[in-house]
């Protein structure tokens, strides 16, 4: 009889020993899958390598136009009559990838073409004391930039004999208008445009 109350006791301990044992195994899993929990949203590995990608891929654009000329030809791609880049959107910048000049031509071969949206913008310097210091003119708008989105940038010296590339044929010093204004009217230099390139996956 005492034998039987012996093993009976055995037995409880053994039962909740295991279960308690089971308790701490399921615990730490769960802990383990919270702290190391990967989301479609979440950083990774692989994300920083795609926009390492698509940076060093805007980059690259950037200066090879800016070596073969195509960069300045963009940026002087104006309509001074009209106020905006020539055979653009009502809104004075193109809305998708086009070919209407050389270094939008790449930018739709290199990039739109691989699934890859981009914005391109010139940051245009203010020297006249107006604020703001810096005004942004819009090239190109695909649409919103995803968290994922990358930069990258090139600056583009005119001068007041170049002339614009676009519907007009004109000097910068003698156009009508244009987007950027004469930062040095005692000198050649009339403005240095930042362009940049924003770029995400569609």
């Amino acid at each position: 009889m005492t034998t039987k109350t012996i093993d009976t006791d055995r037995g409880q301990a053994h039962t909740v020993e295991a279960f308690i044992a089971a308790l701490l195994l399921i615990s730490g899993l769960l802990f383990a899958m919270q702290a190391t929990a990967v989301t479609p949203l979440s950083a990774s590995t692989s994300n920083q390598h795609i926009e390492n990608q698509q940076r060093a891929l805007a980059s690259g654009l950037l200066s090879t136009a800016a070596e073969d000329g195509t960069l300045k030809e963009a940026v002087l791609y104006w309509n001074a009559s009209d106020g905006e880049f020539t055979n653009s959107s009502d809104a004075g910048y193109y809305t998708s990838a086009g070919s209407q000049n050389a270094f939008l031509e790449s930018l739709n071969h290199t990039l739109a073409e691989r699934r890859i949206a981009y914005n391109v913008r010139v940051r245009v310097h203010n020297t006249s004391g107006e604020e703001p210091r810096v005004r942004t003119r819009s090239m190109v708008e695909m649409g919103q930039p995803s968290d994922n989105a990358v930069t990258a940038s090139r600056t583009v010296t005119v001068y007041d004999t170049d002339r614009l590339t676009g519907a007009e044929d004109c000097q910068l010093a003698e156009c009508a208008s244009f987007y950027a204004p004469n930062a040095d009217e005692d000198s050649q230099l009339y403005n240095r445009l930042e362009v940049r390139i924003t770029t995400w996956r569609m």
